[in-house]
């Protein structure tokens, strides 16, 4: 089987820390090489709710694509995504890319089209990943943060997993600065 890179949404806005931290931990035993991009606070975008927490994942996997959503959507499940009585949206993980595929494979657009729409994407995927190109424009991420026009309000904030700082102190102090 052949190895695949993959880059994944993650967010919560229900027990953020906790289950953004849950998330991790399950992804880090589905994926090799992981990654993080820092953590970023978000007004819900077609939700009602909370505030949401959101990050982006880098990886590989030799999970065939549809294998691999099945697997994310019985992490979702273990964190309380399809609980009749769930209190906001506990944990959200969505296949950003999947190598380079571009069209729709088992109900699943790739690339995923709020990669270029949701700054809580586009932004963390720029930090993560500047120099992947996304595969339908043939852009680096990089570029298409840095030009994008998305009009919404998105912050960074600290966030450890696993005793490491994923949002570093000098984005967080940029960010503060900007905001006085």
């Amino acid at each position: 089987m052949s190895i695949t890179r993959v880059l994944l949404g993650l967010g919560s806005n229900s027990r953020r820390e906790q289950n953004l931290t849950a998330g991790l931990d399950a992804l880090e035993l589905l994926l090799g090489q992981m990654r993080c991009s820092p953590v970023f606070e978000s007004l819900a975008v077609g939700y009602k709710g909370d505030n949401f927490y959101n990050l982006v994942v880098s990886g590989t996997t030799e999970l065939s694509l549809t294998a691999l959503d099945r697997k994310l959507k019985f992490i979702e499940a273990d964190n309380g995504r399809y609980a009749p009585d769930r209190k906001g949206l506990p944990l959200d993980i969505d296949v950003l890319m999947y190598d380079d595929l571009v069209g729709s494979f088992h109900g699943l657009e790739l690339p995923r089209p709020e990669t270029l729409k949701n700054a809580f994407v586009l932004w963390p995927l720029a930090l993560l990943a500047p120099d992947v190109v996304h595969p339908g424009i043939g852009r680096r991420f990089a570029e298409l943060w840095h030009e994008s026009t998305i009009e919404q309000q998105l912050w960074p904030v600290p966030f450890q997993w696993k005793g490491v700082q994923l949002t570093p102190a000098a984005l967080l102090a940029s960010a503060s600065s900007s905001q006085t």
